[in-house]
């Protein structure tokens, strides 16, 4: 048998990513937790010498790294279970630009939604929204983002549906609600009520904590700063 591996961090929606996609496809796997804002396993910086980041899958030896990557080759290598990816190019090009489209836009935008303050909160909150609204357009008309199972945008916006929810109940936030968006909030609700999405989900407590603790040390980085004279504003994203 193949030997599996996946290097990640319990609370990433990055690594919840491959799970979902490994458990999809009904791949064996050994987990490695790995504590990446203390220290770095060795194994880690073997496998990952350019970004050192979780997540990592090792198949057979090889490393894979950084989740879109990653989640495109088990589509590719195991097909058994459900295709991540549609067959037809167009189809398959459309996945790729809504990916990226979640990774390099929704998400900074939310992350800074969370942890910044004052006119920085408001820009990003505005900018979050506007976003969203693309995103009520895409999944409008259908049960998932590629139509009736799940597919690899609906397994990359799993942060919005999960982490960003806590993120907003924590501080406060009004973003992304049901009445705002309810072909979002039909998505969500069909997304998180899947067995094997609810399985591998971090628990609710816990991931609010670590929020908590992370949302506490950016309040007070940018008390600090503002103290000093830098203004600033951000700090780290959870992740």
């Amino acid at each position: 048998m193949a030997e599996v591996k996946l290097f990640g961090a319990w609370g990433s929606p990055y690594c919840c990513r491959i799970e979902v996609a490994l458990k999809l496809k009904g791949v064996e796997y050994e987990f490695i937790d790995e504590d990446v804002h203390n220290k770095k396993s060795p194994s880690l910086l073997k496998y990952n010498p350019v970004h050192k980041k979780v997540p990592v899958l090792v198949h057979n030896g090889k490393p894979i790294c950084e989740s879109l990557v990653i989640l495109e080759y088990i589509d590719e290598t195991w097909e058994e279970g459900p295709s991540l990816l549609p067959k037809d190019p167009y189809e398959r090009a459309m996945v790729r630009f809504w990916t990226k489209f979640l990774d390099e836009k929704c998400m900074p935008a939310m992350r800074k939604a969370c942890l910044s303050r004052g006119e920085e909160q408001e820009r990003a909150k505005e900018e979050s929204t506007e976003l969203l609204k693309f995103l009520e357009g895409t999944v409008s008309g259908k049960k998932f983002f590629g139509g009736d199972n799940i597919g690899m945008v609906d397994i990359v916006a799993n942060f919005i549906s999960y982490w960003f929810i806590i993120g907003q109940e924590l501080v406060g936030l009004q973003v992304l609600t049901k009445e705002k968006f309810p072909k979002l909030g039909e998505w969500m609700d069909e997304y998180l009520n899947t067995i094997i999405i609810k399985e591998n989900l971090p628990p609710k407590d816990k991931l609010t904590a670590m929020f908590q603790a992370r949302f506490e040390a950016a309040a007070t980085a940018t008390a600090t700063a503002a103290a000093a004279g830098g203004g600033g504003g951000g700090g780290g994203a959870p992740k």
